[in-house]
């Protein structure tokens, strides 16, 4: 069996969604600007000084002057909009933006966004942003209570801004060709250069890849075709990614994420969780009748242990269904499975790499 056949099997992930060609990315777009239309839900001016300065600013501009003035309007918000400015996109495009509050606004529903300039890192300016705003959360209150949900000072605009400026075009059309992973992996990058050069052979006549390290790929381009059409053929060829032995914990929110390829060796785990309670009563403690005594107040203290578990269970496995129900086994919240995880590793029997969140 020659190498690589078995990578052109029509099952597995396709290498253009596990790798990307070097040079072209995206960039990363900022500007500060003014959304109105508010309905009172705007920055206090007062708290607000910056908010005051631009809408002042762009009134300035426009021919009317406040500043003698003190404006006391609550329907304008100061912004941040971001954006990410595509690689070889052109002048005239259209790409999303996203508006965030900067000052004290408690909503920015209803809201039309000034025309705002764009920057990228150098401080040119790349793109200009004005529309109405899509906020997906709402506030609502009375004199009693107050309702909220989702995040209302945030909002988003679908083509909300024009390209005005292009940046330098990264060099494609080039003989050679560096392709990277996504996930950098040793045997993966072997996976995708066999899987490469079995198709180059039967297409092309040649071999056109060769693996650098575990994370870049050099592919030759033959003569006769463009790079697009090139890399175009290639990231449709299928392989099977391999992915390295980790376990992954977030102890803000309780969530474990255990790979494939994680194996625990044969350990005996208990786990007992301790619970204290303590519980205040108080007493009131009345005198005799004509004793000139006082009433007083009196606490009694009740305090209460509890201890479950103990039990001791083994928990061994080569694969990830072995090694799931060995932790089910035992019953616990994720709290307690993060615990014993950490444990387990410290005792040298998790074969894997603990990512600690």
């Amino acid at each position: 069996m020659r190498p690589g056949q078995n990578a052109l099997r029509t099952t597995g992930v396709r290498i253009k969604d596990v790798t990307t060609i070097k040079g072209v990315r995206e960039n990363q777009l900022v500007g500060y600007g003014l959304v109105i239309g508010l309905q009172g839900t705007g920055d206090s001016l007062r708290n607000s000084p910056f908010t005051e300065q631009s809408l002042q600013s762009m009134l300035d501009r426009m021919g009317v002057n406040v500043r003698s003035n003190n404006p006391r309007t609550k329907n304008v918000a100061a912004v941040v909009v971001t954006a990410e400015l595509p690689a070889f996109v052109g002048i005239g495009s259209r790409i999303d933006v996203s508006v965030s509050s900067l000052g004290d606004a408690q909503s920015l529903m209803g809201g039309t966004l000034v025309m705002t300039p764009l920057y990228g890192a150098d401080g040119e300016i790349y793109a200009v942003s004005q529309g109405s705003l899509a906020v997906s959360g709402f506030t609502s209150e009375g004199e009693s209570e107050r309702l909220t949900q989702g995040v209302p000072t945030a909002g988003r605009i679908a083509g909300g801004a024009i390209i005005e400026r292009e940046v330098p075009r990264a060099t494609v059309e080039t003989d050679k060709i560096t392709m990277e992973l996504r996930n950098p992996d040793y045997r993966t990058a072997i996976r995708v250069v066999d899987a490469i050069n079995a198709y180059a052979s039967q297409r092309y006549g040649t071999l056109v890849a060769r693996e650098n390290d575990l994370r870049s790929i050099s592919l030759t381009r033959p003569g006769k075709i463009s790079s697009t059409r090139f890399i175009a053929e290639l990231g449709d060829l299928k392989i099977e990614p391999d992915q390295a032995a980790k376990v992954v914990i977030d102890e803000r929110t309780g969530t474990v994420v255990i790979g494939n390829e994680v194996q625990i060796s044969t350990v005996a785990v208990t786990h007992g969780n301790l619970t204290v309670r303590i519980t205040e009563m108080p007493n009131v403690s009345q005198p005799a009748p004509f004793s000139n005594g006082q009433t007083v107040v009196t606490s009694d203290t009740l305090v209460e242990a509890n201890q479950e578990g103990g039990n001791f269970a083994f928990v061994a496995g080569a694969n990830l269904e072995t090694v799931v129900r060995g932790l089910n086994r035992l019953g616990l919240k994720p709290t307690g499975i993060i615990a014993i995880l950490q444990a387990i590793k410290t005792s040298g029997a998790l074969q894997a790499e603990l990512v600690v969140q």
